[in-house]
């Protein structure tokens, strides 16, 4: 009980620090279920759609502040959900290379 405590606290932080790590850019209505099928895409092309799927994608793997492809800063072992990435998608697309 406690590990999932702090998994879902650890998760929230991660979640958090992505939404506020780049400033937010308007986009299209429809920018966003364009952004999330470019991230399905991203991650089926790179063989990880399943893993992202299992929770099992370290996501700080992917990220870098400057170069991205996920403009972020990310702690090792930032494990999300895949409904957690499809949000930042659709919150936050300026994050991902593929939806610039």
């Amino acid at each position: 009980m406690r590990k999932s405590i702090a998994l879902a606290g650890v998760t929230a932080a991660v979640v958090a620090g992505l939404a506020v790590a780049a400033p937010a850019q308007a986009a299209p209505a429809n920018a966003g279920g364009a952004c999330v099928q470019a991230g399905l895409g991203t991650l089926d092309s790179l063989g990880l759609l399943q893993a992202a799927a299992q929770r099992k994608v370290d996501y700080s793997t992917l990220a870098d502040p400057v170069n991205g492809p996920i403009f972020a800063e990310l702690p090792a072992g930032s494990y999300l959900s895949l409904g957690q990435v499809v949000k930042l998608h659709t919150s936050s697309p300026e994050l991902f290379a593929w939806c610039r």
